[in-house]
Formats: structure tokens, sequence, C-alpha cells
């Protein structure tokens, strides 16, 4: 479903991504100006595996699961895109076809650029091609990081650091307690074990002895964080 206005929460999301943010005010409103929104329900298909790559794209509100299938068929998420975050541009450089498939996580809002307007936008602003390498330079850092903490970090700790990173994300303060922070998106255990590659039984396990200890609460609605700088300390855990 297509929707021409961005609410303003879609608006404020797009806008204080740390990386649109750090644009020129002309080059920002030069992509907004180009850009349309479209509107997913939960697990409808965003972009198939194999698709030619037509449009730039950002998440403006729930989240974008980007997911492979393996030999045998099993779809297996590699990450989630988050409100902020723009992806989508690797496949206009390179030429190739999309490498992933994508799908709303959630009632999910996307903002899209068309090919022909993204390259528009490069010839009259230099700007952005230095901008798209500071992002791609941040992305292979992440990778490179995420590639190290799989070789050298034990799976607590490894679960630690990706609760982090989604309380950074999808942190609301619990309306119980101020100190604690609820992470409003909703994952399954296998799709967070998915994310760290290991097997649900063994984050399952991660999960209750975290919980033991107090420092998470699991909850039918999601994950509660209790004891944020106790995460933290198991984060930086190396055994």
């Amino acid at each position: 479903m297509n929707e021409p206005i961005l609410t303003i929460e879609e608006r404020e999301a797009i806008n204080s991504g740390r990386w649109f943010n750090s644009l020129s005010p002309s080059l920002r409103h030069d992509i907004l100006r180009c850009s349309y929104v479209k509107r997913f329900k939960d697990g409808a298909l965003i972009a198939a595996r194999g698709d030619p790559p037509e449009e730039w794209i950002a998440c403006a509100r729930g989240a974008v699961r980007v997911s492979s299938t393996s030999i045998s068929g099993k779809q297996i998420t590699l990450t989630y895109v988050e409100p902020g975050i723009w992806f989508g541009d690797v496949a206009f450089f390179d030429g190739e076809q999309r490498t992933h498939d994508t799908y709303a996580h959630g009632d999910t809002t996307i903002v899209c650029v068309a090919r022909g307007d993204f390259k528009k936008i490069l010839a009259q602003h230099v700007e952005l091609y230095e901008a798209l390498l500071r992002l791609h330079a941040r992305r292979i850092r992440v990778l490179f990081g995420l590639v190290e903490d799989l070789n050298t970090l034990p799976l607590r700790a490894r679960l630690a650091k990706q609760l982090l990173h989604l309380v950074r994300s999808y942190g609301v303060p619990s309306l119980a307690n101020g100190d604690e922070i609820r992470i409003s998106l909703q994952l399954a255990q296998e799709e967070l074990a998915q994310l760290l590659g290991a097997s649900r039984q063994r984050v399952n396990q991660e999960l209750k002895s975290m919980e033991r200890e107090d420092i998470i609460r699991i909850e039918p609605a999601g994950l509660v964080i209790c004891d944020r700088p106790a995460l933290m300390r198991t984060a930086e855990s190396a055994g």
C-alpha cells in the first residue's frame, strides 16, 4: 500500500538517522523531494533476491528483515534494518542484482528513491559520493566486527552485544519501572538465534541464565532489560 506522506514520527526517524543527519540541508531536501513512501504489513515481501536494483530505500517505521534461503529451503535472518537506516545503494554501483530477500517485520514504512533520481542527485551533489563512501566504510567496520566477535567471543557475550544493539535501536522505557528498558522489536528466539549464528536451544539457555541473574526478563510481549550496566559488562566479557 502506497501513501504519499510520512507521518511526523516517520519523518523524524528519517531526519534523525545519524548518516542522513550528517548531510547538508540542500542534499537532504533533494533526496526527500524525489522520494516516495511505501507501507507494508508484517511479513510482506519488499524486494527479492535476484531482483534488479530499482530503488534506494530507507526504513522509516518498523523494521526490514534481511534474509537468505539455505540449500534445504530454510529462511535465515541475517539482520534487521532499523528506522533511519538507508540501504540498497550497493547494487546501484556494481550493477548486480539484489543479493538478499527483504521483508517487513511488523507494520513497516519505507522511503524509496528511484534509480534514475538517485543518479540525478549524485550528479547534482558531489557531497553524496563522499557521504556514501563513509556509509560503506562504516558497514565494512561493522561487518568485520561481527566476524571477529563470531570467532573470538562466547555466545553469552555476543548475545549481550546483540541485545544492547536492539536496545539502542528499539529500546523504550518500561511504563512499570523507569529503570527498565523494553525492546519493542518483536523477535522470536529462533530469529534471535539466527542473528547470532547459534541454535535456538543454546540462546534460550543463555537468556534463562541472564534472567536468573536479573539482567533481563522474558515476557510474552518481548524482552525487558532490567540491568543495562550488567548487560554491558557481560558484552565485554571474553569468557
